[in-house]
């Protein structure tokens, strides 16, 4: 029986999950392939370019994700809050409230960042740029919202980092908890 090829989103979404699980360094060619079914002809066909490609291509669909689902409703939403609303609110299901390794901030810190540094410096300074945008919006300082921003995403991929090494997604939980305060938003129910 003939497999069927996953569809472009599909494939770069298991692809991702190889990088999540194994990083960069450790997803091999094999490991990719027994996760997508397809053998090494096909995974060159979708990516010429080999690992270095999947990945860039990876980062540029998480990428997209974002831009759709968190920057552009913090630079073009009318009120700036329910930008950050949506902003905590899709973070906290994306990340799966702190199970899920943020695999951008994960290529960061090993040694494939300089492969990527380009992708994932964009990626974090719109991040940042977009939210001190929309918290200058809502009435802060530029300097401080900048601040804040910086801060609110570091805070993130910290409670993602330390939720996975304690094996406790509550910390992701707390930390968007405190977020929510801190950006002045009102306490959920």
């Amino acid at each position: 029986m003939r497999r069927i090829a996953p569809d472009h989103d599909q494939l770069l979404a298991i692809v991702a999950e190889v990088f999540r699980e194994h990083g960069y360094e450790g997803a091999s060619l094999a490991l990719i392939g027994e996760a997508t079914g397809l053998g090494k002809g096909s995974l060159y066909h979708f990516f010429p370019g080999g690992k270095e490609e999947m990945a860039r291509a990876v980062i540029a669909h998480i990428d997209g994700w974002f831009e759709d689902n968190v920057f552009a409703p913090l630079r073009d939403g009318a009120d700036p809050s329910a930008g950050i609303e949506q902003m905590l609110a899709v973070t906290d299901s994306y990340f799966r409230s702190g199970r899920r390794v943020c695999l951008i901030g994960a290529f960061a810190l090993d040694d494939s960042r300089n492969l990527f540094a380009g992708q994932i410096s964009n990626y974090f300074g719109r991040w940042i740029t977009h939210l001190a945008d929309a918290l200058v919006r809502g009435r802060h300082r530029p300097a401080e919202a900048m601040e804040l921003a910086e801060e609110t995403v570091a805070a993130i991929q910290g409670a993602l980092t330390l939720a996975r090494a304690a094996d406790d997604a509550g910390v992701f939980s707390r930390m968007l908890r405190r977020l929510r305060m801190r950006l002045g938003l009102p306490a959920k129910t």
